[in-house]
């Protein structure tokens, strides 16, 4: 290689890293990113601290700067969701299985993420919870996981991927003392090849596959479950967050169905605590990116759903994740009253809750991904 062509290649280089560099400058920063669904970094102010030299430092000094900044530029850079699409392209082209945690499925259709193994202090320390809000209260309380997509496709994951067991969490959640266990993985009771199924771009179960947990759920509580008659589709322009964190941007959306009518049901929402008026299907919400807050409007500490459907009676409190937004319109079927709480925002006593609001009956239900990784489930032992 000559040095007249060593020279262009360099100054080629930097005038791109040049380029690249104005063009952030240029660009306004963004707050948020539809495609991942998360809020962004935002430029980092460096704190030097008032007595730097005396080890009181500031972020600056202690790498919280540069950790963030890093993040800011990683977040803000021009072009970020092509760059990420092109990255998982490459890696799909070179042979490679994985992307940013996400495995492409062998039938070509799913995209699963992966499941480390949990660390089992955590576990330990949850299903304690789960015991101890058992053993407190003076109603029910029921309790179910809902194995994730590395488990029931696990024959569509790449021979040797190094994902953890979740039967062995399943197995060892169904010993849990003080409550009323109800499994629900490799129920069935519909017509489709999955007993849980679940959207190909996205980690949560579909409509489908909601109406089965449905089912082996009542069944577990003694309860008779509704027969689904039909599915209407809403939207077939779905894209989950498996899609967004893998840039696989070159598979097909998902469509979202409803199953349940909306009649006789009022939703109140807690968003901040407040209670405002919500819904069931919030149809504005198909209208984004992130749609699947179609169901019950998204994230909340807490939200109340009224049914005055035939045969609803009864205060259920279910204490859950994001996996029961899609189940939410089939309880309205059996109960007249539905509390959802979420932990992740909700940090009152429980047991305080469940006797102030009358609650007849507790269902503890979490996806085990989330379980097995969530710090916030020591509220149940408040």
């Amino acid at each position: 290689m000559s040095k007249k062509y060593s020279i262009f290649i360099s100054a080629l280089f930097c005038g791109f890293l040049g380029l690249f560099l104005v063009w952030h400058l240029i660009l306004p920063d963004q707050t948020f990113s539809p495609n991942e669904n998360r809020v962004l970094q935002s430029l980092p102010a460096p704190d030097f601290g008032s007595m730097a030299f005396f080890g009181k430092s500031g972020n600056f000094f202690n790498g919280a700067f540069m950790k963030d900044f890093e993040a800011y530029v990683n977040d803000q850079f021009p072009l970020r969701d092509k760059w990420i699409g092109l990255k998982a392209g490459a890696e799909k082209l070179s042979g490679k299985s994985e992307n940013n945690g996400v495995y492409f499925g062998t039938d070509g259709r799913f995209l699963i993420a992966g499941y480390p193994a949990p660390d089992q202090a955590q576990v330990d320390k949850n299903l304690d919870y789960v015991a101890a809000l058992g053993e407190k209260l003076q109603v029910p309380v029921y309790f179910s996981l809902i194995p994730g997509k590395s488990h029931v496709y696990q024959e569509y994951l790449p021979k040797g991927a190094p994902v953890g067991d979740q039967g062995a969490v399943l197995e060892q959640a169904a010993g849990t003392e003080n409550v009323h266990w109800i499994g629900i993985d490799g129920k069935r009771y519909g017509d489709w090849d999955q007993a849980l199924d679940y959207y190909t771009t996205d980690h949560h179960w579909t409509t489908r596959g909601a109406y089965n947990g449905y089912r082996a759920l009542m069944e577990g509580m003694g309860l008779k479950g509704v027969e689904l008659d039909g599915l209407t589709t809403v939207t077939e322009a779905f894209y989950g967050t498996t899609w967004s964190k893998a840039g696989a941007y070159w598979y097909s959306p998902d469509a979202m169905d409803i199953a349940v009518s909306d009649e006789d049901v009022t939703v109140t929402n807690f968003f901040d605590g407040t209670p405002t008026e919500g819904k069931l299907y919030n149809y504005d919400k198909l209208e984004q990116k992130d749609k699947y807050p179609f169901f019950l409007g998204g994230n909340q500490p807490l939200c109340i759903v009224n049914s005055e459907k035939p045969g609803a009676e009864g205060r259920l409190l279910v204490i859950r994740d994001s996996f029961s937004d899609t189940l939410a319109p089939f309880l309205t079927q059996n109960f007249a009253e539905v509390h959802y709480m979420d932990l992740r925002y909700y940090k009152a006593s429980v047991a305080q809750y469940v006797e102030q609001n009358r609650i007849d009956r507790v269902l503890v239900l979490y996806s085990v991904d989330n379980f097995v990784n969530d710090s916030n489930l020591f509220v149940m032992g408040m």
